[in-house]
């Protein structure tokens, strides 16, 4: 029995198709419900910044999650393969008709993502104050609260509606499978088997 965490949405909904059409099952989550289980998996439903922690710990043998996710916690995983589904980019958005100074003493930047919004501008030897949010990031600027974001992008229509632009594109990231350490000797053939399946239907 492989446990497989699956962050909410349409990430979620994209890797069991592929599930459905590697096993022919149905591979369905009934409505609200975070637990499924079907043939030789148990499925949990996850928050997506949540994943690294039920795979790292050992809740989860496996997991699909966002590079952006990878890049910015640093989980101690085995990273299997890129599933090519739920693309986005990590960018910075910035007031409209506005540019970025990279040279101000000092940039304040709104973001859920610090780890990789400090290495982006410490490469480009700017002083950043981090503020941290955790939901409607493109407020910050509008209203003084930063000089620019750094956010999850997938079509920028979220960020013009807020009257941003995408300055800069810090990174692409896509879902990614992943493994516990430990997993992968226990159960490493089973995890095999199905890492060439799923690789198969990329």
């Amino acid at each position: 029995m492989l446990t497989v965490a699956l962050p909410k949405g349409r990430i979620a909904d994209e890797t069991l198709a592929i599930f459905r059409k590697i096993f022919q099952s149905s591979f369905e989550f009934e409505d609200r419900k975070l637990l499924m289980s079907e043939g030789d998996f148990k499925f949990l439903m996850v928050r997506n910044q949540d994943i690294p922690t039920y795979v790292v710990n050992g809740a989860a043998d496996i997991g699909v999650v966002g590079l952006d996710v990878l890049e910015e916690h640093r989980p101690d995983v085995v990273r299997l393969l890129d599933l090519k589904i739920g693309k986005c980019r990590v960018c910075v958005g910035i007031k409209e008709g506005e540019e970025l100074n990279l040279n101000a003493p000092e940039l304040k930047i709104a973001t859920k993502m610090p780890h990789i919004s400090r290495n982006y501008f410490a490469a480009k030897a700017t002083a950043l104050k981090i503020i941290k949010l955790y939901g409607s990031i493109e407020l910050a600027p509008l209203v003084g609260l930063a000089d620019a974001i750094v956010d999850v992008v997938e079509t920028g229509t979220t960020m013009k509606q807020n009257g941003l632009r995408v300055a800069e594109t810090i990174m692409h990231s896509s879902a990614h499978l992943i493994a516990n350490k430990n997993s992968f000797i226990i159960k490493k053939d089973e995890i095999l088997s199905l890492y060439e399946k799923i690789k198969a239907q990329i």
